[in-house]
């Protein structure tokens, strides 16, 4: 359905720019998957660095910043840090810390705008200079090397608004922090991780910049690495290393040095520091501008610390083993980065741009494209590591200064789709680690990884909920990819997977678990309950049609009549006429259960149905009231008057969606941990859900809702937290995007299909498949539909195409391919839907468009 007459701004299309007070909590990541991030800041400082193989909220590296050196004929110089001013309060004991240098001028305002993954300040002050900064790493979705680079690009614009020449320097000073371990908090040079550091400068074709290493630490120590500050800018100026010296002696010379003509000292010999003591070394370009010209100044800031090591578990099998980044297998050092990035940089740059215009030139609401986007943003965060055996594994998400809830935690990673359509390739390696790894001969998932990969599981019950959810979480990237060989090698244990509920779980093969469930609440469920149930049915309709492909159909009719039984006792006992609830088997005494409550995940396998192409799993009928009723009695538009005695994500007069709530009464003296709470992950999932059932203002009134917490001035935009920082289950929010756009997909098929909820007589939005990403565009217009299928990177191999289709079957059609022309087709339709098939399967390759008229 289209969106008429939906509440003022539902339909938003405006980017949202941040200023004032909404900087404050703004930071920005910028690095690759797997390779950490570092943060830019609504002021356009540096902060929260977690390049050293954890996360490190808080941690700043000192006297790091960028500056500008100007003088306009005629004039006296001037010279700036190029940040805004520095914002009340000023509570520190010694002031501000003097590693942020907050005593040097600095320009009036800043405005942040963020699309990632780029990022844009523009400055503003009563100078001769119009300045504005783009900061990004490259993200090509299916490129995972490209996407994995530990770099950050900064390209600051210079333009002279001024009647006169204008001669500037704009600089980037670093800090050789090899040898920092992430966790000390560094206020100045001096530390005892710090000795034998060594800046060198180094000049290579279209490369020029400052290398920092250490000879302190061994090529296996976790605090080797090294740093680049480069660029292919070619008239510079440079310092290695501000004045050894005490006190601030050497923020003093350098600024001095600086402020007088914009040129540094230029000392070309390496020298190594002292034990104890590291170096600041600065980077600056030159450039001449006449009135009104311009100029673009680039940065590349590179790193390279290859030794992950495991410091979160407590088991000896793995405890401060070494597991690695996979960057390092790619690279030599932070120069073989900086030079790779140079290199390819036009590449780089433009398919990031490409991917970038795919997403945003879309017509859904901006606030759906924050969501979207911002949560992609944790792929590359601490969250997650790429690591050198080629695994993608992560934590649930981060605390301040270390991971949050280790490895590949299969109940949250339930509600994740961002990697899954963007990068499936590292999605499927979370499945081997899954089936290959972690399932034993009985069918038991460890539900948590233990890395590195020593052949050690982790002891502990499985989670129902996690367990079944991987079994579809298999069959989504199957239907993505069409790897049959990956499927085959994963199905035996799949198998034992699945048939495990019925030794533990689900002993009366009755399609409902009854036994004590574990799950994503952190604690067990006892008796049937819809959340862990509607996973099971949708674990067992995956399974049914992946037996059904290769040839198992003993097993595939064997999961379809438990599939039926359940469906059948699922609305016999659990429906009450408004929703799903649990029906407990514990006694009166069990605490942790919902009972007659109204949970907002009830149909998280209903809604993982919807997003892997499996339809209704449940009668749509109640599946609607249902999700209604969820967003009915759990939705709160303000939070004012609401009771949480636990963990506090919204509060006061924000917007929320509750986990749980008791509209027939019978709240339990002791309800399941969290149920009070407000988590972004269920949010988006439950939004997502509804727009599935044709409820999208509801389902865009949630979204909204997260969005306008995520303001800049209460919560940072780019990390939405839950138990931790970046938390995983907020990539759910991709799942909107497929919900908006009715997108379907089967490589196996050779079928795509759309059918936008929003704006559906003029849609266009970003799609991806495991070999190709692009956008899909509709328009209704004078009694004709016209339908396009543009590929821009990789490639599609078509043999259907579903539609919406408001025309008979006996409609003229035409489907046209950019390269071959017109091609033979003909139409089926059915209740508004409709399927072109081609004659012959055509191929999409990246550049060209498939395009369907209808009339």
């Amino acid at each position: 359905m289209a969106l008429n007459g939906f509440r003022p701004g539902l339909l938003d299309k405006r980017i949202r720019v941040f200023e004032g007070n909404a900087l404050s909590e703004i930071a920005f990541p910028l690095g690759g998957i797997g390779t950490g991030t570092i943060s830019l800041g609504g002021r356009g400082n540096l902060r929260d660095w977690e390049i050293f193989n954890r996360p490190g909220k808080g941690k700043d590296l000192p006297y790091t910043f960028f500056s500008i050196w100007f003088r306009e004929e005629g004039s006296k110089p001037v010279s700036k840090v190029l940040e805004s001013r520095i914002p009340p309060p000023y509570r520190g004991s010694y002031g501000i810390p003097w590693s942020y240098v907050p005593g040097l001028p600095r320009l009036a305002k800043t405005r942040f705008r963020g699309e990632y993954p780029f990022a844009w300040i523009y400055f503003e002050d009563s100078i001769p200079l119009e300045i504005s900064l783009e900061a990004f790493n490259p993200l090509i979705p299916l490129n995972v090397k490209d996407s994995g680079l530990p770099v950050a690009i900064f390209k600051w614009r210079v333009r002279n608004t001024s009647k006169r020449r204008v001669d500037l320097t704009l600089a980037m000073s670093l800090l050789n922090a090899v040898g920092y371990d992430g966790v000390s908090n560094l206020t100045n040079r001096f530390s005892d991780l710090f000795g034998q550091n060594l800046n060198e400068l180094v000049r290579e074709t279209g490369l020029t910049g400052i290398r920092m290493s250490s000879k302190k630490y061994s090529e296996d120590d976790p605090k080797y690495g090294s740093m680049v500050l480069a660029t292919s800018w070619k008239d510079v100026t440079y310092t290695l290393r501000w004045e050894r010296s005490i006190w601030w002696d050497d923020v003093q010379s350098f600024w001095r040095d600086f402020s007088e003509d914009g040129r540094l000292a230029e000392e070309p010999s390496p020298d190594l520091s002292m034990d104890g003591e590291t170096d600041v070394g600065s980077l600056g370009l030159l450039a001449k501008l006449n009135p009104g010209e311009e100029v673009v100044l680039p940065f590349i800031l590179s790193w390279y610390f290859p030794n992950l090591v495991n410091y979160w578990n407590k088991e000896d099998e793995v405890r401060g083993k070494r597991i690695g980044n996979f960057y390092a297998k790619l690279f030599h050092d932070a120069l073989d980065v900086a030079k790779y990035v140079a290199k390819e940089f036009e590449r780089l740059e433009e398919e990031t741009r490409l991917f970038h215009k795919t997403l945003f030139e879309s017509t859904l609401p901006s606030y759906v494209l924050d969501a979207v986007s911002s949560q992609v943003s944790t792929i590359r965060t601490p969250t997650c590591l790429w690591a050198e055996d080629g695994r993608f594994y992560a934590f649930e998400g981060c605390n301040d200064n270390s991971g949050c809830c280790w490895m590949n935690c299969t109940h949250v990673w339930n509600y994740e789709q961002t990697l899954a359509h963007l990068f499936p390739s590292l999605e499927r390696t979370m499945r081997l680690t899954d089936f290959l790894n972690n399932t034993d001969d009985t069918g038991n998932m460890a539900f948590r990884t233990l890395v590195p990969l020593v052949g050690a599981r982790w002891r502990f019950k499985p989670a129902a909920d996690g367990q079944m959810g991987c079994i579809m979480k298999l069959y989504r990237e199957w239907k993505l990819s069409g790897d049959d060989e990956f499927l085959k090698m994963l199905w035996p244990s799949a198998k034992k997977s699945l048939e495990y509920a019925w030794k533990t779980w689900d002993k009366d093969c009755d399609g409902l678990m009854e036994t004590d469930q574990h799950n994503t609440y952190d604690i067990e469920f006892y008796g049937p309950n819809p959340m862990v149930s509607s996973l099971y049915l949708g674990a067992l309709r995956a399974a049914e049609e992946i037996a059904k492909y290769l040839g198992d159909f003993e097993s595939a009719k064997r999961y379809r009549e438990v599939f039926e039984k359940g469906r059948d006792n699922f609305i016999k006992l659990l429906w009450n006429g408004e929703y799903f609830a649990q029906r407990s088997r514990g006694d009166s005494n069990t605490r942790y259960q919902f009972g007659e409550g109204c949970l907002s995940d009830q149909l998280i396998g209903q809604w993982f149905s919807h997003v892997v192409g499996l339809g209704y799993i449940l009668p749509e009928e109640q599946v609607k009231t249902a999700v209604m009723s969820v967003f009915h009695y759990n939705w709160r538009e303000s939070l004012l008057e609401h009771n949480n005695c636990q963990r506090t994500y919204a509060l006061n007069d924000e917007s929320g969606l509750v986990l749980c709530s008791w509209p027939k009464g019978g709240r339990p003296n002791y309800p399941f941990p969290y149920c009070d709470e407000v988590w972004t992950g269920v949010e988006y999932q439950v939004a997502a859900h509804l727009i599935y059932e044709g409820f999208v203002e509801e389902g865009l009134r949630i979204v909204k809702g997260v969005r306008d917490r995520y303001d800049g001035t209460k919560r940072n935009p780019w990390d939405e937290v839950e138990c931790g920082h970046h938390y995983a289950r907020a990539m759910s929010s991709w799942s909107l995007l497929l919900a908006l756009s009715g997108f379907e997909y089967s490589a196996p098929e050779k079928i795509i299909g759309f059918g936008p909820r929003v704006c559906e007589n003029n849609f266009k939005c970003f799609f991806s498949t495991g070999g190709c990403w692009g956008s899909y565009s509709r328009k209704v217009e004078q009694g004709f539909q016209r339908d396009s299928i543009e590929v821009r990177y990789g490639r599609l191999e078509l043999h259907k195409v579903k539609l919406i289709v408001d025309k008979p079957s006996n409609a003229k059609l035409i489907v046209n391919h950019s390269r071959k022309g017109r091609l033979k087709a003909f139409l089926n339709v059915e209740e508004k839907h409709g399927i072109v098939v081609l004659e012959e399967p055509v191929t999409i390759d990246s550049g060209e468009l498939l395009e369907i008229v209808i009339a």
